[in-house]
């Protein structure tokens, strides 16, 4: 057969796979399958470099389907190239604990390097990628060594490109010049509610060019030469970054449903199925894959050859720079922690908590950095154009530009989503743990990738600062109410709210040792009073929730956390002039402290018999699931006015708290002589 014929039975071979597990499934997205086939023949026939028998490879380049819906497109290719995925998951598709899920889940279907299904997001993570890339290959090659030289490529379409996300991470990728990213734009011309000229009629090609990405075409993405031919010239011009625009028909190669939305997300029918079929040239039946054709799709053979020839070079550099393959091998191989980092750690930590003086946490958040970051190298910051507010700088650290990537700090721009999804990203890739600051209410607009992030058990700490009404003049717009509530309702993602210098240094300490979940750090922007605590006190702060002050025989237990905790220790105090002893338990990590066992938890919190009470500048929705009776808290948008005065306004003072003590213990008694 000729190059063109094995090509278009390689690309029909997509076609019936994706069309025979969406049948089976009754369920799933034919339409970007069969219409991107050939994209995929010219990208993983030719230009991608992988090896199916070791997914993780380090310097493989990275695949990104941002289009996520088109998920049998990634399942066929990966199964047909030898990937550890047989036929029966592919027959399994949509099902109950198959790896073909309806969406590409990361760390479930090997050769799947990110989640994708939520749209533009996948983009966003393929610069994360190449962000990676071009960092790590600052810090670790040397002339004659490029141990970090891969790609990384990304499919999408309209959709993709219709979420604002795809404006943010693009705008910065082209700025910063990752010239070994590569965008292949699937435009059909359809989404779901049809032709999409009456809803998107962007000048896609002119918007990337202003970006200052490199734009090759449009061509037909029906053509595989034609896409092959323009990936080699992306991989030959790397000055910036390359969008390939393939102008595409959804479904191609079904007679009756090509080039209509029908086709986008339903299966065809045993009808349209057979027309494709006859249509295509493909007389098998389903899920038959002729040995011809799997061995064209083979990429086994050419992917160890591939791994080898890097083996070999990186033995080379072993034998040059043997202290920085063993620092790659700790960082991006076997994702380490640095030696020593345990009792460096846990001597930042007691020297914290034996400071005495007012801090505001996200100053004592920037101190901590100081202290760590020099010590790991992994460590990447940055902010959404609040550095001077978040402090995620610190000495040294340097800032990453277009020109200059020697730097651990990157001002992300006004890109709070886009710089979310840029951290999964680089997250993902390995050999950095990144970091990055807004405020918190702000997390609003990355609250989807910082869901992402713990779906797929990323190491990705996110500093919001200003986190209540303390920020004060601001107003309402920047004012977190129900922020820190809603985070904690993301399953797999530690939220931290700490209640001054050392228990922001045990939050930042833990969201380092925390190798498979996001952690998110609410801080502060006032000053706020150092707790005297015991050593085992100390320790205590890494389970979430501890007991910060107690009294014998308590008559009720103040839960607080972040700058409350102040104000539960102040009414304590008062509270003991009035013959009335209170427990204090500080709660900085309630996600983290819910893991602890059953009996540490009762012994924290106490008998239920003693009323609990929450104490937090926040929603007081979740004060219930502690068991708490009563709350003070805010549950209305704030004001602006300096902070001391927004505290009075609503109530935050430890008068008001005692009042609320003794209001709470009159009601349980009375409840009590009652019953």
């Amino acid at each position: 057969m000729t190059t063109t014929t094995i090509q278009r039975t390689q690309a029909n071979a997509l076609r019936a796979l994706a069309m025979d597990a969406v049948q089976a499934a009754n369920s799933g997205h034919p339409g970007a399958p069969m219409g991107m086939a050939e994209m995929a023949v010219a990208l993983w026939g030719g230009a991608l470099r992988h090896n199916p028998a070791d997914p993780q490879w380090p310097d493989r380049d990275r695949f990104v389907l941002s289009n996520g819906h088109a998920s049998m497109l990634l399942y066929a290719v990966l199964h047909l190239s030898g990937y550890d995925l047989p036929i029966e998951e592919l027959k399994a598709f949509r099902q109950l604990h198959s790896k073909t899920p309806g969406h590409p889940e990361h760390g479930l279907t090997p050769g799947v390097e990110t989640t994708t299904g939520p749209l533009g997001q996948g983009l966003a993570n393929a610069v994360g990628f190449a962000l990676a890339e071009r960092l790590l290959a600052e810090q670790f090659n040397r002339p004659g060594h490029a141990v970090v030289d891969h790609h990384s490529y990304v499919f999408l379409g309209d959709g993709c490109l219709m979420e604002g996300i795809s404006h943010e991470a693009c705008s910065l990728a082209g700025t910063l010049k990752l010239g070994k990213l590569t965008a292949l734009y699937d435009a059909n011309g359809i989404s779901i509610d049809g032709k999409i000229e009456g809803w998107f009629a962007d000048d896609t090609a002119s918007r990337f060019e202003a970006y200052g990405w490199q734009v090759l075409g449009p061509l037909d993405g029906h053509d595989v030469e034609a896409v092959a031919q323009a990936l080699a010239h992306a991989r030959a011009h790397a000055e910036r970054p390359t969008l390939i625009i393939c102008r595409t028909t959804i479904g191609a190669g079904s007679p009756g449903r090509a080039g209509t939305a029908k086709v986008h997300g339903e299966p065809l029918g045993a009808a349209e199925i057979a027309a494709t079929r006859a249509v295509i040239g493909w007389p098998h039946a389903p899920f038959e894959i002729p040995e011809g054709v799997r061995q064209a799709w083979d990429a086994r053979e050419r992917g160890a050859a591939l791994q080898r020839d890097w083996q070999q070079r990186f033995a080379a550099y072993r034998d040059a720079h043997p202290q920085l393959a063993a620092e790659f091998e700790r960082r991006v191989i076997r994702r380490e922690l640095p030696p020593g980092f345990e009792m460096l750690a846990f001597k930042t930590l007691a020297a914290t908590a034996q400071r005495q003086e007012a801090v505001a946490t996200r100053k004592a958040s920037q101190q901590l950095l100081a202290a760590l970051a020099p010590q790991m190298p992994e460590l990447l910051g940055g902010s959404a154009d609040l550095t001077g507010s978040n402090l995620t700088d610190f000495p040294g650290c340097g800032s990453v530009m277009p020109d200059d990537f020697a730097g651990r700090h990157l001002s992300y721009g006004v890109r709070e989503f886009g710089m979310a999804a840029l951290m999964n990203g680089m997250a993902l890739h390995g050999g950095l743990i990144p970091y990055g600051g807004t405020f918190l209410t702000f997390s609003d607009y990355s609250r989807n990738a910082i869901r992402m992030a713990a779906l797929m058990k990323q190491q990705v700490i996110h500093v919001f600062t200003h986190d209540s009404i303390g920020l004060g003049e601001d107003g309402p717009t920047h004012q977190p109410v129900e922020h820190a509530e809603s985070l904690r309702l993301i399953p797999g993602l530690d939220v931290w709210r700490p209640g001054d210098a050392a228990e922001t240094a045990a939050a930042w300490i833990a969201a380092l040792q925390q190798r498979e979940r996001p952690s998110a750090l609410l801080l502060t922007r006032q000053a706020l009073p150092a707790q005297p605590r015991s050593p085992e006190q100390v320790v205590a702060i890494a389970r979430g929730g501890y007991v910060l002050a107690d009294r014998p025989q308590p008559r009720a237990v103040l839960i607080a956390s972040g700058s409350e905790l102040q104000l539960a220790i102040a009414a304590q105090r008062l509270l003991d002039e009035q013959g009335l002893p209170v427990r204090v338990v500080s709660l900085p990590s309630s996600s983290l402290f819910d893991r602890q066992e059953r009996a540490y938890r009762e012994a924290v919190l106490g008998p239920t018999a003693v009323p609990r009470i929450g104490v937090e500048a926040g929603s007081t929705r979740g004060w219930g699931h502690y068991g708490c009776v009563a709350a003070l808290g805010l549950d209305r948008f704030g004001e602006s006015a300096p902070a001391g005065a927004l505290f009075e306004l609503f109530g935050f003072s430890a008068a008001k708290l005692v009042a609320l003590v003794r209001r709470t213990l009159a009601r349980e008694a009375a409840c009590t002589t009652t019953s």
